[in-house]
């Protein structure tokens, strides 16, 4: 079995801020040497996340507007109480979201859909420097 490592680092502005990451991703796989296996792709950080979705403007827009309404800012938060910070439905939203995905590895290429990218989703209310980890295992 090999392993490989790799790191997408991302400057964000906050307030949810969705980047396509699929290109690194596949890029990370690709110099892994890795045909058969899985990847991990983690963010670093308890107010970031990881997902799929089909990276297109209706859901650009979209995404942020159903956070809003299952999470709204606006809100008392106790994170918020206790530290001050204005980011309670940050972490409230990322650990819904999860801060982490598994994508399956075959002939060197992560496997996703036709319409289906990885992203990242900045959810934090302030500007952040990012590092987003990619490990891939396999043969």
């Amino acid at each position: 079995m090999a392993v490989g490592t790799g790191r997408i680092v991302l400057k964000t502005k906050g307030d949810v801020e969705i980047h396509d990451i699929s290109e690194g991703v596949r890029k990370i796989v690709e110099d892994s040497g890795i045909d058969d296996g899985m990847a991990l792709v983690f963010v670093a950080g308890s107010t970031g996340a990881i997902t799929t979705v089909e990276y297109e403007p209706g859901l650009l827009e979209d995404i942020p507007a159903a956070l809003e309404r299952l999470f709204p800012k606006g809100i008392v938060y106790q994170h918020h109480e206790r530290w001050h910070d204005g980011n309670g439905h940050s972490h409230v939203r990322a650990s819904f979201l999860k801060p982490d995905l598994c994508v399956p590895v075959e002939h060197g290429r992560p496997v996703l859909g036709t319409w289906q990218q990885i992203v990242f989703i900045e959810l934090d209310n302030k500007p952040r420097r990012r590092e987003i980890i990619v490990k891939v295992v396999g043969e």
